[in-house]
């Protein structure tokens, strides 16, 4: 008899861009999936959604109403594996799913970036801190995705059931892969743009944390050395008008195209020169990890995440998050040597391997499968003996 498993997170639009292929090989292996998530997405390999009133603020109230309906859920679910991912859903699940751990369900938390980590606020360190070590108590396996965070639950005696390393979520490199030489230049005039265009791109939602200003500014200093930068920023979100207004007042508006929500990005990424992110924290970004299996180098900030991805004069550069200056001379280097890219590039697409879909898989397996019980049948005779 196969086995039932939730996976949980704040917004079901998480599972969809992240977690199908892990859902999808569930059902291969004949488990039941369920998902608990904010949100009215359909989504494949999944046999029965739960739509609950998650919030990103620990002080909402709706995140109260969320744990109690969860609990309810998981005291009638008898699930074998809850899945737990961000912050406000791994709280939640760890703290609903506490009776039904004493009765054999297996509780495992990815932390997609730990919001205490080096140069963090103090605020961040006294909120944020304490909560996850109490919680790794209520954790079966504590999964992270990059190496600062690993040695941080580690070092700080996080007393989860264990402690694991996974390289992210997996990116599809079949789908994000470098393009041709005239296949390039032929998408570029497609959409409007000149072989001759040095194109730098980022996609990520306008918000604080992504610092959207560092790459104006950056591309402010750019503006008489290389004219022909053009800088392609994906996304939407509250910053974005504040953005408009400052590539205007440093009469850069014409270099930046603000593409909005765009689901075409694995067409868009190949045939520009350079990833750029600018984000002051980071747990391991997909976006930079798409850049580079399609061939591109990358200049970022100095991060736990990008410092992850990025060998320095290895694929790319990292700066300082607040050096517009530096930030922009990285990109004059890379403008000015088709050599230099071409390197950078290779380097990406080789480096970026570890992190692809089957290793990741591979890798998630191999915890799932230590907590798969193999007699499901005396299994479920634990849970009825514990539930009468």
């Amino acid at each position: 008899m196969a086995g039932k498993i939730l996976f949980c997170a704040t917004v079901d639009y998480h599972f969809k861009a992240f977690h199908l292929p892990v859902m999808e090989w569930f059902k291969q292996k004949g488990w039941e999936v369920h998902v608990a998530a904010r949100g009215s997405l359909e989504l494949p390999f999944v046999d029965r959604k739960f739509e609950l009133p998650f919030e990103r603020s620990p002080f909402r109230a709706g995140n109260a109403r969320a744990y109690r309906e969860l609990k309810g859920i998981i005291g009638q679910q008898h699930y074998d594996i809850i899945h737990c991912h961000t912050p406000m859903g791994g709280v939640c699940a760890r703290l609903a799913a506490s009776g039904a751990r004493r009765r054999g369900t297996k509780v495992i938390y990815t932390a997609h970036g730990f919001h205490f980590c080096k140069g963090a606020s103090p605020l961040s360190w006294l909120l944020y801190y304490p909560i996850e070590k109490l919680l790794a108590g209520a954790t079966d396996c504590l999964i992270t995705i990059n190496h600062e965070d690993y040695s941080l639950a580690k070092q700080k005696r996080f007393k989860a059931g264990s402690i694991a390393h996974v390289h992210g979520v997996g990116v599809n490199t079949e789908r994000f892969k470098p393009l041709a030489w005239l296949d390039k230049w032929r998408l570029r005039h497609k959409l409007g743009y000149r072989t001759e265009d040095f194109l730098m791109f980022y996609a990520a939602e306008f918000n604080k944390n992504k610092n959207h200003s560092l790459l104006i500014r950056s591309l402010a200093e750019l503006k008489g050395q290389v004219p022909q930068a053009r800088l392609l920023l994906a996304g939407e979100g509250p910053l974005m008008a504040s953005c408009r207004e400052l590539a205007e007042s440093l009469g850069v508006e014409e270099q930046v195209r603000f593409l909005g929500y765009r689901n075409d990005i694995a067409e868009l990424l190949p045939m520009c020169d350079v990833a750029v992110a600018s984000s002051l924290r980071e747990g391991l970004p997909v976006n930079i990890m798409e850049a580079m299996a399609c061939g591109l180098p990358v200049v970022a900030t100095a991060n736990r995440g990008h410092s992850e991805l990025i060998v320095e004069d290895g694929n790319g550069f990292l700066v300082a998050a607040g050096d517009h200056e530096q930030f922009a001379q990285r990109l004059r280097r890379l403008s000015e040597s088709a050599e230099l890219r071409k390197r950078m590039g290779g380097y990406s697409v080789r480096h970026v391997q570890a992190f692809g879909l089957l290793p990741v898989k591979q890798e998630l397996s191999e915890i799932y499968q230590s907590f798969m019980v193999e007699d499901q049948d005396e299994a479920q005779s634990q849970y009825h003996r514990a539930y009468i």
